[in-house]
């Protein structure tokens, strides 16, 4: 539970990262205050991943979970559509795909068969 609670704060934590990086990187210090808000996180002793999941994350958490929920379930079924979607594209574009060599190869062959004589044909051996 403690490494769920730790990896939980620390997604959060690299997500608004990205954030905030852009805004106050010129702060003195702002690396060095990462650096030790990460070993704060880490340390058994301070445990402070479980103190800002049981204070912060775990009640919004609890408080947003029929949200989440129905997000879920709604993601879910977009997926489903567009996997279905694009499954029926693929399809499509295979078969045009196919049907454009089918015909291509076809008169590439015809092609050939046209510059043979009638005598040459007949030398091809049956099989």
């Amino acid at each position: 539970v403690r490494w769920m609670m730790y990896w939980i704060v620390f997604a959060l934590f690299s997500a608004t990262e990205t954030f905030t990086d852009l805004l106050i990187s010129w702060f003195p210090f702002y690396y060095e205050m990462k650096m030790a808000f990460v070993i704060w996180l880490l340390s058994p002793y301070t445990r402070g991943s479980s103190l800002i999941y049981r204070k912060f994350v775990h009640p919004t958490l609890s408080r947003k979970e029929k949200e989440i929920d129905t997000y879920i379930v709604q993601a879910r079924e977009r997926s489903y559509e567009t996997m279905v979607r694009f499954g029926k594209r693929g399809l499509n574009l295979a078969a045009t795909a196919a049907v454009q060599a089918a015909t291509k190869s076809q008169g590439a062959l015809a092609g050939r068969l046209r510059s043979f004589s009638m005598q040459d044909l007949r030398s091809i051996p049956d099989e």
